[in-house]
């Protein structure tokens, strides 16, 4: 959509702090992660119509919205951190799913899941980009004059788009709660750099311009992305450093990944 949205840095939180909320109200994982993605696509609308409506430049929307966020995730939590623990009485879909499958080892069930669910919203995300509105979305970011043109409000696009993004992020912010068994108030920081490294080093690894090979773009680079902050880590911890050393890991990682394209090419020059 050619739109730098910041916001996701608190919708991600905001997913896990709803659904914490709503685990310690008793309610199961499904009606947690239902809220959530409702909770993530009101924080896009507040973003796009600040933006629409009120002329705020993009980025300074997205920050203004996820300034917001923080005190409101905050409210939701009632303190920093909140834990998941099944010894009281939280049980998530992981925990829901390592009972139906105990015949498994843990981890092959979770894995397995995942790649499923992954798998699921790729496939549901490559349909709706291609339908009549998916595909305003699309044209809306490539060229909203000629969107306007064809009748079409750019800005309905927008808020549509916004919204269904931050809602898939706070999808994602209340399932890396169930999977670490805790939420965190500072769990989003750093959430879009993370994001833009993997666009990039999903579009360096794999080529394509369809939609099937731009959301496989985005799954595979956060994989290697992932993969390679990992081994940067245990390299780091093997040679002596700490692990609040983490951010300046995961900031030279980040520079390397951007600054790969530009050498590429100097690269084929030489």
């Amino acid at each position: 959509m050619n739109f730098p949205d910041l916001t996701v840095d608190g919708s991600y939180p905001l997913g896990a702090a709803v659904f914490a909320f709503m685990m310690y109200r008793g309610y199961g994982p499904w009606v947690g992660i239902c809220l959530a993605l409702c909770a993530g696509a009101v924080a896009g609308l507040l973003t796009g119509f600040l933006h629409t409506f009120s002329r705020i430049p993009a980025l300074l929307s997205g920050i203004l919205t996820m300034i917001c966020l923080y005190s409101i995730n905050l409210r939701i939590m009632g303190r920093p951190n909140l834990s998941l623990s099944e010894h009281l009485g939280h049980r998530t879909l992981f925990t829901i799913l390592r009972d139906s499958f105990s015949f498994l080892p843990e981890v092959y069930v979770r894995f397995a899941f995942l790649c499923i669910l992954i798998l699921s919203l790729k496939f549901l995300l490559d349909a709706f980009l291609q339908t009549e509105i998916g595909l305003s979305i699309r044209a809306t970011g490539d060229n909203e004059i000629l969107v306007a043109t064809q009748g079409i409000d750019p800005n309905e696009m927008k808020l549509v788009g916004i919204s269904l993004s931050n809602a898939l992020v706070a999808f994602a912010g209340a399932m890396f709660a169930q999977y670490q068994g805790f939420v965190d108030i500072n769990m989003g920081i750093g959430m879009v750099v993370s994001g833009l490294a993997s666009v990039i080093v999903g579009e360096v690894l794999l080529r394509g311009k369809t939609i099937f090979a731009m959301t496989l773009q985005v799954i595979l680079g956060s994989v290697v992305y992932r993969l390679a902050t990992a081994i940067a880590l245990n390299w780091g911890y093997s040679i002596g450093f700490k692990p609040y050393d983490l951010k300046l890991f995961t900031g030279l990682l980040v520079i390397v990944i951007l600054s790969f394209p530009v050498l590429k090419e100097k690269l084929k020059k030489v």
